[in-house]
């Protein structure tokens, strides 16, 4: 993959490894040293995470990436930037064969394609005193297949590869390229003019909008109806008791 006219984004570094625990477990390593954003990718992972500390599993043929950022906004803005990788991997996927009616963004950082998953986002950081330090926004994408059923939660979305959508192989770089640029053209977009026209993309895509759902917090389960997002990223469910505002919970369908 080329970086110098080959279509890589311009200010942003790739590091590639052959295995690491993590890509986000590196980026942390790497943090104090770089100075720019740069991608992370590993062809295996021993170690991978997704959400709440559980286990990701990264089939053969998977692609690890993480971008490590070095953002200035405070902390509850530079986390908006799960939806600005979401919306960027919708258009990676387009950008690779995908059609677009097949592709859906399931919140908090879930990425659908005929409604089975396809990719997940994990945003981690370090900071204090309200400064970040780092983030880290690492992505896996099922490229040549679908993690095992056994180890997929009951009733969580079922995994997806892409190789099953478009009835080919595809090229981790071209994918990993894809991706980079999709993201540097939503970086600039959410720098420039902030979260607003994200979160438009974001709801144009979102999947089951003004349908029902279930959402299951750390302490309690509720079931509602998707009525949007809001301009801080929360979930807003329309409940038989009134209208809650969500910060993070697992969504099931």
């Amino acid at each position: 993959m080329s970086r110098d006219g080959g279509g890589w984004p311009q200010g942003y570094g790739l590091r590639s490894l052959p295995e690491t625990d993590s890509t986000n477990a590196e980026a942390a390593r790497m943090a104090a040293s770089c100075h720019a954003p740069v991608w992370i990718t590993a062809l295996r992972q021993t170690a991978g995470r997704g959400r709440r500390g559980r286990a990701w599993a990264s089939p053969e043929g998977a692609l690890a990436a993480t971008l490590l950022l070095k953002p200035e906004e405070p902390p509850e803005t530079a986390a908006l930037r799960s939806f600005v990788a979401a919306v960027a991997l919708a258009e990676a996927f387009q950008a690779v064969g995908v059609e677009p009616r097949a592709i859906s963004l399931k919140w908090p950082n879930d990425v659908l394609l005929y409604d089975c998953k396809a990719a997940g986002i994990l945003l981690e950081s370090a900071g204090q005193a309200g400064r970040l330090d780092h983030l880290a926004i690492g992505i896996g994408i099922n490229l040549a297949s679908a993690p095992d059923l056994a180890a997929v939660e009951a009733g969580a979305t079922l995994p997806i590869s892409l190789a099953e959508v478009l009835g080919r192989k595809l090229d981790r770089d071209d994918m990993l390229l894809a991706l980079a640029r999709a993201y540097a053209a939503r970086e600039a977009e959410f720098r420039a003019e902030g979260f607003a026209p994200i979160r438009e993309r974001w709801l144009s895509q979102a999947a089951r909008l003004g349908e029902p759902i279930r959402a299951r917090t750390a302490r309690e389960t509720f079931h509602g109806t998707f009525d949007t997002v809001d301009g801080t990223g929360h979930l807003l469910l329309r409940c038989s008791d009134g209208l809650h505002r969500i910060s993070a919970a697992d969504v099931f369908f």
